[in-house]
């Protein structure tokens, strides 16, 4: 059984933003960014809310961005 992650008001209004428009998302490292995205992608997948082969969806850090 898979229990469900306990996500923070902020980023439960990042994986529920239903507009359809780019989303860009930035925070600190190790606030769970990807996982927000991966839960997002996952439920608007599911929904129909969201085709994934038009969806762009890229993560990096500072050092690999230099």
């Amino acid at each position: 059984m898979v229990s469900e992650m306990k996500w923070t008001t902020d980023q439960q209004k990042i994986i529920d933003y239903s507009e359809n428009l780019d989303l860009l998302v930035s925070a600190a490292a190790g606030s769970g960014k990807t996982a927000v995205m991966t839960e997002r992608v996952r439920k608007r997948s599911i929904s129909g809310l969201g085709d994934i082969s038009k969806m762009l969806i890229m993560t990096f850090t500072d050092l690999a961005a230099q």
